[in-house]
């Protein structure tokens, strides 16, 4: 009988033992293992992407501009350094000294003679967004996922970096991807914009079609082919640095080319619809609705061959027109939408399909946001006010340039600017005083208060603003402060003069950031950073100024508007934004 009590006892023991084991072992696996994101919430930065080599001897000069933004920002532990280590093809010093200077240390490690062999073999692109680090950011070198890793955020005492990924940092943001929130810091900075639009990619999922058709299968055919497509070694058209993958980008657009086709809803009455602005502040929703409208590229006249569907109505003429001035009322603009929406609905199957998923508006004005929230929320929103915090959709949404247009009848008027060396101001501003908090906090501090900070509150008026343009061609960086709300057409108009952005707008999503590396041709200061505005511009070495000049120059491109749209410019990549956006959020069977 005691031996086998004993032998029952050793046989349970052993039992404890094996399900304690298993148990530990299952704790340990979601601690460790990277889960699809969605299904647990132990993880939410997304997979970290391969990095595309650069394909020039010229790219193999080009510094991270992100890592180098970190040394303009202001307050940072004297004799501070960022150290990659040897795992890395690239170890990069960066010493911050007590006077805000920096020195840069670089010292490439041999390049992997096996891989580079293969070369001629074709390469896949990764099926993520290259993250901000590059490519501008290779030094002949794959900077390996330790870029987007919690121990590379821990090794940085740059507060952007590490207090974004601090527990309790985050609050949840009202963009709902699917049926969850993605987790939004007070202060999203472009690098983490990516971040979440990855995320939002791999998880955000529109309502399912009520019926599937053949757009559907392309478009789940065109996600295949973009995240599958060869690595891209040269193009002339493409400089790789201002890119986040540039190769992604162009497969992308080579196939919207290609396939997409755009229904042109005919209802609704004029102003308000069919009838834009092509001047002024607001040009950018004006240009695109002309453009749009009378394209035979992408138009089609059949909705059944559509993959999206566009919605040509003015946000600044439905302000205009039915807006009662100081009533501080905007229910009746809100119900004129919903009333074109229902009208759309009632005739026509395609908007109950989706449930709008694959439809599109384009809203320039500020109230555009709050305007198309309820009614228009599954659409695809192209908005200049493009502010995480007030609704952004990562993933859905897509930034619209704010375009400054002074010449209907040739847009291009006056774009370009001076050489570096005519470029004797250090910095440029003007612009009158509104209800934004941020202008009059850069004009306490900055004018009249610098020669080398022209910084104005209103210039002498000047026949077609020459003074300003001038102002803009002859600085070294011109100053884009937030207006009333995040967005600003200071930004497209310094790339258009060729003079380096310095972009003031915390929150704010910049145009066409799904492809575009900002971080690699523009300065980005925090609205607290003011203060020491001059500082931070100063402690850029010459060296990296002219690559960010370069940069603007090749950049210029994308925000050209043309009478007669030419391959990628401003036309072509809001529309690639949408384009980008409705494939990445297509819905399987």
């Amino acid at each position: 009988m005691g031996q086998e009590f004993l032998s029952l006892f050793h046989l349970e023991t052993k039992r404890l033992l094996w399900l304690i084991g298993i148990t530990f072992a299952v704790i340990i696996a979601f601690q460790y293992l990277e889960l699809p994101y969605g299904i647990f919430s132990f993880h939410t930065t997304a997979p970290s992407p391969k990095l595309e080599p650069n394909s020039t001897a010229e790219h193999d000069l080009e510094m991270s501009a992100t890592i180098a933004g970190l040394v303009l920002e202001p307050g940072s532990p004297p004799n501070q350094s960022l150290v990659f280590d040897e795992s890395d093809n690239i170890t990069t010093v960066l010493s911050f000294s007590t006077n805000g200077s920096v020195e840069e240390n670089i010292t490439s490690r041999p390049e992997n003679k096996s891989a580079s062999s293969s070369a001629s073999s074709p390469e896949k692109a990764p099926p993520y967004l290259t993250p901000p680090f590059s490519p501008a950011t290779n030094v002949s070198t794959n900077i390996t996922s330790a870029v987007l890793s919690n121990d590379y955020n821990k090794s940085l005492s740059q507060k952007d970096n590490i207090n974004s990924m601090k527990e309790g940092s985050f609050r949840p943001s009202t963009n709902e991807i699917g049926h969850s929130h993605i987790p939004v810091p007070e202060v999203t900075s472009v690098s983490e914009m990516t971040k979440l639009l990855i995320q939002s990619h791999a998880s955000y999922r529109p309502m399912r079609p009520r019926w599937f058709s053949a757009v559907d299968q392309e478009l789940l055919q065109a996600r295949l082919q973009i995240e599958n497509t060869p690595i891209i070694r040269n193009d002339p058209n493409l400089y790789a640095p201002i890119y986040q993958n540039v190769s992604m980008f162009k497969r992308s657009y080579e196939l919207m080319q290609e396939t997409l086709k755009v229904y042109v809803y005919r209802e609704g009455d004029r102003p308000i619809l069919h009838s834009p602005f092509l001047t002024g502040i607001y040009a950018s929703e004006g240009w695109f609705m002309k453009l749009m409208e009378a394209n035979k590229r992408f138009a089609t006249k059949d909705p059944n061959k559509a993959h999206l569907f566009y919605l040509p109505f003015s946000s600044r003429k439905l302000e205009e027109t039915l807006y009662v001035k100081d009533s501080h009322r905007r229910g009746n603009l809100v119900q004129y939408l919903h009333d074109y929406v229902d009208l759309i609905a009632g005739k026509h199957p395609f908007w109950n399909r989706t449930g709008g998923a694959d439809h599109f508006l384009v809203g320039c004005h500020d109230w555009a946001p709050s305007e198309t929230k309820e009614r228009l929320t599954n659409c695809i929103r192209a908005l200049c006010n493009a502010d995480v915090k007030e609704g952004f959709v990562f993933g859905k949404d897509a930034s619209l340039p704010e375009t400054f247009v002074r010449n209907a009848l040739n847009p291009t008027r006056d774009v370009g600017g001076y050489p570096a060396s005519k470029r004797k101001t250090l910095a440029f501003f003007a612009g009158q005083v509104h209800h934004g908090y941020v202008r009059p906090i850069l004009l306490h501090h900055w004018e009249n208060k610098d020669p080398d900070m022209k910084i104005f509150g209103t210039l002498p008026r000047s026949k077609g603003n020459r003074n300003y343009i001038q102002y803009m061609k002859s600085s070294k960086y011109c100053i884009c402060p937030r207006g009333y709300e995040v967005n600003s057409p200071r930004a497209v108009e310094a790339i258009s003069y060729e003079c380096v952005p310095v972009i003031i707008s915390d929150n704010f999503v910049p145009p066409f950031f799904e492809v575009l590396n900002w971080e690699s041709f523009a300065v980005i200061v925090l609205e607290k950073d003011i203060p020491n505005l001059k500082n931070i511009l100063l402690s850029i070495p010459e060296k990296r100024y002219l690559r960010l000049l370069m940069r603007v120059k090749k950049v210029k491109q994308h925000f050209l508007w043309h009478k007669n749209p030419v391959k990628y410019d401003i036309f072509h990549m809001i529309l690639h934004s949408i384009w980008y956006n409705r494939v990445f959020s297509a819905s399987a069977r």
